[in-house]
């Protein structure tokens, strides 16, 4: 028995339930994403309140910070192990549950001890969020459908970055940044009851047949622990990771992750801002506002590269290779004019920076997991989403090196001079993201829109 996708045939009604409801469920997992977003952005904000409540200076809030990233690297490839065991639906519910308890606590927190007790709690568990939802995305939309439903996925995030700068700045001044972070908390338990009520793991659960395509257009009934070839995937957790890093085609697309997420990271997520108010003598509201294009550009370019890759050029590998030529271009261009740009110019160039190095990363996790069986996308997606947090933390601390060993003062900031190597090393970095593009392998297939 098949569902037709395309035909005469019209859909029984039972069918249409099964279509209208797997946006309910991708509703409920992108709004938890959105929760990631949120709580990344979150301290930037109420970062000088912090410092007055609990009496610390500036690099111990910087490490209150930095804890979220550590943890969420950490816990990638067991969220992918625990996405293939137990489960993407009681993954998500656990670490919900975990990241609402941290939020509390971290609005009652009555000393800097007891705050990053709350961050790391808050970190583990919205670092169990993405992997478990491709999990699922996976099991509703064919993979003709994945790649734009996984941009919307990320542009949800982008709407998480605003509101983690621009919402919780609302909350705060209305009630404290105390206060905020326990709402914050409630609604993420809240959350944790839609994705219990509402998600399911695949069709098969609501008693419904598996929507996986078949070579003829239509979609299978098979049992979803096989894969579109008719292959058992029964591939045991540590067998799984290791077919994972032992697959040639995996690497490419993992060193692209690594050097493609550190520039965005390194520069974009750390050194744009000093960049801005120390070559352009720009005040911190306006380099924010220039800044507020890494959000727009990760929101509109997101689904917009999806749909490019699924109905104007039906391919990956050219997503990925225009993405870095144009990246490359871009990081060019600020080489060759480090401090000359025109305000307007700055706002086109951050929102293009952000559309190739951030919003493209969703043609990474679509391309891992049409590398691998279905049965293995958590442990394919964890495992790769190593290497764009470990990019970001090593560009971090290499651009901070290199400026650091430039004279400057604590008031006028670091030379252009020094900036000038950064955005080099940038365009090297992006130069080589280019080549790994060269040698990934097309992962896109026709029968499957």
């Amino acid at each position: 028995m098949t569902l037709q996708t395309m035909g005469p045939v019209t859909p029984t009604p039972h069918e249409r339930r099964m279509m209208v409801y797997r946006w309910a469920i991708f509703a409920v997992l992108g709004l938890a994403y959105f929760f990631v977003y949120f709580h990344r952005l979150s301290l930037s904000v109420v970062a000088d309140d912090l410092a007055a409540d609990f009496d610390v200076a500036a690099g111990v809030l910087g490490l209150l910070g930095s804890v979220y990233f550590y943890c969420y690297a950490a816990m990638q490839f067991p969220a992918g192990l625990l996405a293939d065991s137990v489960g993407p639906r009681k993954t998500v519910t656990v670490s919900l549950l975990l990241a609402a308890a941290g939020s509390v606590f971290f609005g009652l927190a009555p000393g800097i001890r007891t705050a990053f007790a709350a961050r790391v709690a808050v970190g583990l568990g919205v670092s169990m969020v993405f992997i478990p939802t491709m999990k699922i995305l996976s099991q509703w939309f064919r993979a003709g459908e994945f790649a734009v439903m996984a941009g919307i996925l990320n542009a949800v995030g982008g709407v998480g970055v605003l509101a983690g700068t621009w919402l919780l700045g609302l909350l705060a001044t209305w009630f404290g940044w105390r206060i905020s972070f326990q709402v914050i908390g409630g609604a993420s338990l809240l959350l944790m009851a839609l994705v219990w009520l509402i998600v399911r793991d695949r069709p098969s659960d609501k008693g419904w047949p598996s929507i996986a395509p078949t070579g003829d257009g239509s979609v299978s009934t098979k049992a979803p622990q096989e894969t579109p070839d008719g292959a058992t995937a029964n591939i045991g957790l540590f067998a799984g990771a290791k077919r994972v890093v032992g697959t040639k085609h995996f690497w490419p697309v993992a060193i692209w992750f690594f050097f493609d997420c550190g520039i965005f990271f390194g520069f974009g997520g750390l050194w744009s801002g000093p960049y801005l108010m120390h070559v352009y003598g720009m005040s911190k509201g306006q380099a924010g506002a220039v800044l507020s294009m890494l959000a727009w550009g990760m929101i509109v370019g997101s689904p917009l590269l999806g749909l490019l890759s699924e109905r104007l050029l039906h391919s990956r590998k050219r997503v990925f290779i225009l993405a870095s030529a144009i990246l490359t271009l871009l990081m060019l261009l600020v080489v060759m004019r480090p401090a000359s740009l025109p305000q307007w110019a700055l706002y086109v160039w951050f929102f293009l920076f952000s559309v190739f190095s951030s919003a493209i990363v969703i043609m990474g996790f679509t391309t891992t997991k049409e590398l691998f069986p279905v049965a293995m996308a958590g442990t394919s997606v964890g495992t790769v989403n190593l290497f764009p947090f470990f990019g970001g933390a090593v560009f971090m601390w290499l651009l901070g090196r290199i400026l650091d060993a430039y004279p400057h003062a604590p008031d006028a900031g670091y030379p252009l001079a020094g900036y000038r190597v950064v955005l080099l090393v940038l365009l090297v970095a992006s130069v080589l993201a280019l080549a790994c593009t060269l040698v990934m392998k097309e992962t896109y297939r026709r029968q499957a829109r």
